[in-house]
């Protein structure tokens, strides 16, 4: 063990020699002092200090004053009161500035050395009991993967992994980071596989396939809503399971989980296909069919998402019999996002109300235009964080905290997630073939087959066809599709930023999360 230095504040110093011997036997270095005055002065002077044991009650300054100059001059020096008074508003003023932790006396030897587990050793303890943990979860995944899996245990694997990846975020392990990365690319590479395979049925069989993005409401949101509470539903683009499990911790302050589920998002795991199908509840080729002037094909000119209002509308009205008081709203910029938060509690006057907020759609986009950006987004883990600070410090949350004084039903979900690109897969296709990194529709395309999965009739897949002989592609694993020309340029410009449209576990499988304000 490095050598850990201790400053221990007490009046009654003398009291506690066996307690200071018994921690310099065991390698910690002790310096001790009988008042806050001393302490402050102690801490200024010597930054080596690693802990501080802070006796509540001291002639001159109390402990409590003492912490609070201690955490407002090193806010992340770990500090453990010690005090006779188990006074409740004393521990609450203590706790509530922070402390590591709170010992009442008499303390014994082995309390202060657990204390000491708790604080010094506790990041290493975490680490190393992740590693064993995960080392031995590896080889029980990597045969799953491998066994030729069902879609549900597909999602159990995948929320496996994601539930892995942040516990190691957590304990800094980055070897095992790196084994987990391998084992989500072998994930992803046995999903691809899976979904070629499978998807066509799951259009044709209804009751045997996932839930997807076309049956979402009708499956997960319509059959929950009540005449007693109202139903808001928040679909947040872009959103991965990984993403939500690190908003989840904030929402549930307020709201209690009542269900996490899944849908799988439809091909292309793109908002122009998988969030009009959401809202019209049909597959892209009937929303075509039945609702023309409603729908635009990829090269088509103006917005591909201008009728999600609309669709809705005539979904609600499609699946209920009597009159069901609905709203659909948009937010896209920080202006309609605080208009929303002033105006949240009159949306409780719906039945049904949805929430588009399309920020972390954005955050992915600016990620790949902006420097700063992919230096605060880097990699996932730093992602995740993002999305975090966030939604924290969002108008967002803002209207959510004020939603939660009232009886709410709260729905979050997304239209599809997305996956860091790293793996170049070359094109060719004519002047009409689209620009889209992960999914391409076009006639006569060249590509390397390993990389795809195409669809040759575009019907099959519930896609509308802009030509006759329109064909779609889909990338797999973390491919993206560049064309020949400029291609290093693109190559750089491209790799390593997220983006969605094709076949993976981040795209495809979408969390839908039913909560209730407390």
């Amino acid at each position: 063990m490095e050598n850990i230095k201790i400053l221990w504040a007490d009046d009654e110093i003398d009291l506690l020699k066996p307690q200071l011997l018994f921690l310099e036997k065991r390698g910690y270095e002790v310096v001790t002092v009988t008042n806050g005055h001393d302490a402050l002065e102690e801490c200024e002077q010597d930054r080596d200090i690693d802990v501080v044991f802070l006796d509540e009650s001291m002639p001159g300054i109390t402990g409590l004053e003492t912490l609070s100059r201690i955490k407002a001059s090193y806010p992340n020096l770990p500090v453990v009161m010690i005090t006779k008074n188990e006074a409740e508003n004393v521990m609450e003023e203590a706790l509530g500035s922070q402390i590591s932790d709170y010992l009442i006396k008499p303390v014994n030897p082995n309390q202060i050395l657990l204390t000491l587990k708790k604080i010094i050793d506790n990041k290493r303890l975490v680490r190393e009991k992740t590693s064993s943990d995960y080392q031995q979860e590896f080889r029980q995944i990597f045969m799953e993967i491998n066994s030729g899996l069902n879609y549900e245990e597909w999602v159990d694997i995948y929320r496996k992994i994601i539930n892995w990846e942040l516990k190691i975020d957590h304990s800094n392990s980055t070897g095992m980071a790196d084994i987990l990365a391998m084992q989500k690319k072998e994930a992803n590479a046995e999903f691809g596989k899976y979904v070629a395979k499978n998807y066509l049925d799951w259009l044709v069989e209804g009751e045997k396939a996932p839930v997807m993005s076309a049956n979402l409401l009708r499956k997960k949101v319509f059959p929950l809503m009540s005449d007693e509470r109202p139903t808001v539903v928040l679909l947040l683009d872009n959103l991965r399971y990984d993403q939500w499990k690190m908003i989840e911790p904030i929402l549930t302050e307020l709201y209690r989980l009542e269900e996490e589920s899944y849908f799988f998002s439809i091909l292309p795991t793109a908002t122009q296909y998988s969030r009009n199908a959401i809202f019209a509840g049909m597959m892209p080729v009937d929303i075509e069919k039945r609702y023309k002037d409603w729908w635009k094909n990829d090269n088509d000119e103006g917005g591909k998402n201008l009728f999600e209002g609309e669709l809705f509308a005539e979904q609600v009205k499609r699946t209920f019999r009597k009159d069901i008081k609905q709203e659909y709203l948009k937010i896209t910029n920080v202006n309609s996002a605080r208009q929303m938060q002033d105006n949240i509690l009159n949306y409780l006057n719906n039945d049904i109300t949805v929430i588009v907020y399309n920020f972390i759609d954005m955050l992915s986009h600016a990620r790949t235009e902006m420097e700063v950006l992919k230096e605060l987004a880097g990699d996932e883990k730093a992602y995740r964080s993002l999305t975090r600070s966030w939604f924290q410090n969002s108008p967002l949350w803002g209207a959510l905290e004020r939603l939660a004084e009232r009886d709410v039903q709260l729905i979050v979900t997304t239209d599809h997630g997305t996956i860091r690109v790293n793996n170049p897969s070359k094109v060719v296709g004519d002047r009409e073939t689209t620009t889209n990194l992960r999914y391409k529709v076009g006639r006569n395309l060249q590509y390397d087959r390993k990389d795809v999965l195409e669809i040759r009739d575009p019907a099959e897949a519930g896609l509308p066809r802009p030509n006759v002989s329109s064909a779609f592609i889909f990338a797999k694993e973390d491919s993206f599709f560049l064309y020949p020309n400029n291609y290093n340029y693109y190559y750089n410009y491209y790799k390593n930023t997220f983006q969605h449209g094709g076949i993976s576990l981040e795209e495809m499988i979408c969390p839908v999360v039913r909560l209730r304000s407390k």
